[in-house]
């Protein structure tokens, strides 16, 4: 019987620990440990209980102008119906040996859907996001809620729910998809079910059901006073994401306090049912830097993603710094040291593993400039 790469592994550390000096006694020793599935700690140590996070995930920058290309041609040869189920292509961190995973635990695809096509409806127990960083026309269908999708949107998939897209244009559109794909996957956690071959509601409203009842300033129906696991808000629209940065970079011109650091604005988005996050293994927000302003150095424990929503910028990572256009994605792995640098006015939404950091009581994070 051939070997696991996992159990190749093992031999290999195990070997590697051994000296020429070992009596035959330990010697075999480790082979008994070997026979009987065991691996003695003091072989692994230095792997799974490291000084400081040691990710295997790489920072890595996928182009858009790269991307859609390669999406559209997807859109021309694979069909986007059963078996394909989405047109989808996953972003794969180079440090995470060919997996479909920008990092551990989070997923990141570009979604490309053709003129007047459909995308059949599923759910699944991961949860997921839209973002539209171009384009407009298709309508997410969410447990039977038409859902508009238009630039600057984020638009909520939370875990279980039933989903499907419909394109009401002769125009192709393409937007960012992200999940917890990774982090269900390795808890063995995941269920899939198919649901509508076409989607159960083929209507256009310019409003959600969900946006009409949850989306006013303030206001919490009083029909609805239980908190939710994931936000009841099925699109937070850019219109208000851009007058909250606006206003935050406006209240600083007049002397007010309003944002995160000088010239960089910052809001997150909310569950309304309980001040938390969206979804609870997803963090989102949106970023927004004067030109010339630039962030302090920091590390977080957990992986987040970048993608440029308008203006021009670089990031700069382990001390390389790697210039950003619109639509470009970066991921920052666990513990890597980075920060932003603003051309002109850079926006940027972000999402991250934050949520399961904190309730794990793992979250850290440490700002150079504090030190």
């Amino acid at each position: 019987m051939s070997l696991t790469d996992d159990e190749l592994l093992r031999r290999e550390s195990v070997e590697d620990v051994m000296q020429p000096s070992d009596s035959p006694e330990v010697r075999q020793l480790y082979a008994d440990f070997e026979r009987h599935h065991l691996v003695p700690l003091w072989t692994q140590i230095g792997d799974l209980m490291p000084h400081e996070p040691a990710p295997a995930a790489r920072p890595h920058v996928w182009r858009w102008s790269e991307l859609y290309p390669l999406a559209k041609r997807a859109g021309d040869l694979v069909p986007v119906g059963r078996g394909g189920e989405r047109r989808a292509i996953a972003l794969a961190n180079p440090g995470l040996g060919g997996k479909p995973f920008i990092s551990p635990t989070l997923w990141a695809a570009i979604q490309y859907l053709g003129p007047r096509e459909t995308a059949p409806e599923h759910r699944h127990s991961q949860n997921a996001f839209r973002f539209v960083v171009e384009g407009e026309g298709v309508w997410t269908v969410v447990d039977g809620d038409p859902v508009r999708m238009s630039r600057g949107d984020l638009l909520l998939t939370p875990g279980w729910h039933f989903h499907g897209h419909h394109n009401e244009t002769d125009h192709p559109m393409a937007w960012i998809d992200g999940l917890d794909i990774p982090l269900v996957h390795y808890l063995d956690a995941g269920f899939f079910e198919f649901g509508s071959d076409r989607v159960t509601d083929d209507a256009t409203p310019n409003f959600s059901r969900g946006e009409r009842m949850w989306c006013h300033p303030g206001l919490r129906p009083v029909s609805q006073l239980r908190g939710t696991v994931s936000s009841p808000v099925t699109a937070y629209r850019w219109e208000h994401t851009d007058a909250a940065l606006t206003q935050q970079l406006l209240l600083e011109e007049e002397g007010h306090p309003a944002t995160v650091a000088p010239g960089h604005a910052a809001v997150r988005f909310v569950n309304p049912t309980t001040g938390g996050d969206i979804m609870p293994t997803i963090r989102a927000e949106f970023h927004r830097l004067r030109a010339g302003t630039s962030t302090a150095t920091r590390r977080d424990v957990g992986s987040c993603v970048y993608q440029v929503f308008a203006g021009r910028g670089a990031i700069t990572i382990a001390g390389e710094t790697t210039e950003l256009e619109v639509g470009d994605l970066v991921v920052v792995p666990s513990w890597v040291p980075w920060s932003l640098q603003a051309e002109t006015t850079f926006d940027l939404f972000a999402f991250s593993d934050a949520p399961v950091m904190e309730r794990l009581h793992l979250a850290r994070t440490h700002v150079e400039e504090d030190a």
